[in-house]
């Protein structure tokens, strides 16, 4: 049986992982201040993007986002392994995007990865400390122009 404690850890981890969706979907850039802790590591690389610190990535995301112009993030299913004020989780995500194209043309295509987490209690609550993306498939992904990296963004 759960404690009432990892009742609420586990709630409040999901929440966590819920509001990193709906902060990336709404392009509300600050409000990853609130979902990782101010040394986390954040690393997209597996899936073609940037690894840095949360004050990168919230630079390069607005950047790569851009092209963009509606997308989902959908989290379910998380394996949650607690351990007192430490928790490691790996969680799935369902992400349809939509691409524009340079001759305005849109392509709907589909990606599935795992967020693969470590997260730490914090006085402020559950952050997350450090989150690698995983990939797991893709379907229909147009063809792009490279993504910039964190140094490309900071250069510009």
């Amino acid at each position: 049986m759960l404690s009432l404690q990892e009742i609420s850890d586990r709630l409040e981890i999901q929440d966590l992982l819920s509001r990193y969706s709906y902060a990336i979907d709404e392009r509300d850039w600050d409000a990853l201040d609130d979902i990782f802790t101010l040394d986390a590591t954040i690393d997209y690389s597996e899936t073609g993007g940037a690894k840095g610190s949360v004050a990168e990535i919230k630079a390069w995301l607005p950047v790569v986002m851009a092209q963009f112009p509606r997308y989902q993030h959908m989290v379910a299913t998380t394996k949650l392994d607690l351990s007192g004020d430490n928790a490691r989780s790996r969680t799935v995500l369902f992400n349809p995007m939509v691409y524009r194209k340079e001759d305005g043309e849109e392509q709907i295509f589909f990606i599935g990865l795992w967020y693969r987490d470590y997260l730490v209690r914090t006085n402020q609550g559950w952050r997350i400390a450090e989150r690698y993306e995983e990939i797991g498939y893709a379907h229909n992904v147009p063809v792009m122009p490279a993504i910039p990296s964190i140094a490309d963004v900071a250069a510009s």
